[in-house]
């Protein structure tokens, strides 16, 4: 057999996110907990959170943590979906 016969195929392993856990993380955490999920998403909410808690002596919280955990969880999902389109392009 000659070389030329032979293919070579590499295979990339990716892990998923967890939804559940991003969820978790985000309602135990607040903004910081987005950092498993969204590295940017968890920058720019601690930020935010950071300043609107401040400026509302903590009662902004009350919007802002809803929302990272919402932004948590479709991040996880959108990083998902993208993963396993990649991989099934690549098949």
């Amino acid at each position: 057999m000659s070389d030329e016969n032979k293919t070579t195929r590499t295979v990339i392993v990716t892990p998923t996110k967890s939804v559940g856990i991003a969820i978790l993380l985000t309602v135990l955490f607040g903004s910081l907990g987005m950092f498993y999920s969204t590295v940017w998403g968890g920058i720019i909410m601690t930020i935010l959170s950071i300043i609107v808690g401040v400026v509302t002596v903590g009662l902004g919280l009350l919007i802002t943590w809803p929302i990272s955990i919402i932004w948590g969880a479709m991040a996880a999902s959108s990083y998902n979906k993208i993963l396993l389109a990649q991989g099934g392009q690549q098949a």
